[in-house]
């Protein structure tokens, strides 16, 4: 029987030791920058915190001249913008996802493929160049007053769908925001959806299911919790989108029930101002604005994990 050397031993474990050092040096290391951004987040938006107080999240006013700021309107659009970027992207992914899994013939398979993963590769500001100068015209030409004409009289939603055809505004850059989320939403679909058991949909299959029950019943229950992960993930790169954003949004610090009104997101109030930011207040209330697109990220990253874990101890039970 072969034995190692005492040495060697030795040697392997100090080996061990030091990689155990390392590898937690880096996951410190990262945990120190999260909290080393955070703070400097914090000493940068010291000035408007103090100044303005809570009223900074409830106040629609943005006036550099005045030096009275608020944060209403960019935390209003970066919202509005990711909710119709999702309401859009997801039935969209998921259609993708299930016809390049379930329906499509192999030699499609790859290209449209290829394909969803180039859109992923795209610069931002590709996107918006587009958005602002092919998307909108024709939106603000065919599109819109088609929407004024047809869904404005309507009682509930009428409102949001009335006001001047622009082609820029609120909802043309949800659009865009969600033609640059379907690419890694539709993804994380797809490859999720590829790991179901064969034997499951076959034995679906055999009993009579049509392939919209077996991808309800089968292939979403087995996967729900890489769906929901991919979801947060065009969440996530919808909510800190700059330059598409900027392009299409408008760029106008006013608070409108239309979504056709131009507005403003967080990411792009950054991008327009922070370069011309006269004074300490001024630079400071941007600072706060990224302080409060920082929380609004975490704390969708902390409702995920809440979620996922709720989802995974369910499946622990069930199983």
């Amino acid at each position: 029987m072969h034995t190692i050397p005492e040495g060697q031993l030795k040697r392997q474990h100090l080996y061990d030791l030091a990689f155990r050092g390392v590898t937690r040096i880096f996951a410190f290391l990262v945990l120190t920058i999260l909290i080393g951004i955070l703070i400097s987040l914090l000493i940068g938006s010291w000035p408007a915190i103090k100044a303005f107080g809570p009223g900074f999240l409830t106040s629609h006013e943005w006036n550099p001249v005045t030096k009275q700021f608020g944060a209403l309107v960019p935390i209003f659009g970066t919202l509005v913008t990711s909710f119709i970027a999702l309401l859009i992207g997801i039935p969209v992914s998921f259609g993708i996802a299930v016809f390049l899994t379930e329906l499509s013939p192999l030699w499609l398979r790859r290209p449209i493929g290829t394909a969803i993963e180039l859109l992923a590769a795209i610069p931002s500001i590709i996107y918006g160049m587009w958005g602002l100068f092919v998307f909108a015209p024709i939106f603000a030409e065919y599109i819109q007053p088609w929407m004024i004409e047809h869904l404005g009289p309507i009682w509930i939603i009428g409102p949001l769908f009335r006001g001047a055809p622009q082609g820029i505004g609120m909802l043309s850059a949800g659009i865009i925001l969600a033609i640059m989320v379907i690419p890694f939403i539709a993804s994380v679909m797809r490859d999720v959806f590829e790991v179901v058991p064969a034997m499951l949909k076959e034995s679906a299959y055999a009993v009579g299911a049509t392939t919209w029950e077996v991808v309800w019943n089968v292939v979403l229950p087995y996967t729900r919790i890489g769906v929901v992960g991919g979801i947060l993930l065009g969440l996530g790169r919808a909510l800190g989108e700059t330059m598409a954003v900027t392009f299409v949004i408008g760029n106008a610090h006013r608070l409108g029930t239309s979504l056709f009104s131009p507005g403003n997101s967080i990411a792009s109030a950054l991008a327009n101002e922070f370069t011309e930011a006269d004074g300490v207040l001024y630079t400071s209330a941007l600072i706060e604005l990224g302080l409060i697109l920082f929380l609004i990220t975490f704390i969708v990253l902390a409702l995920s994990k809440v979620l996922l874990y709720q989802l995974a101890k369910g499946e622990g039970t069930r199983t």
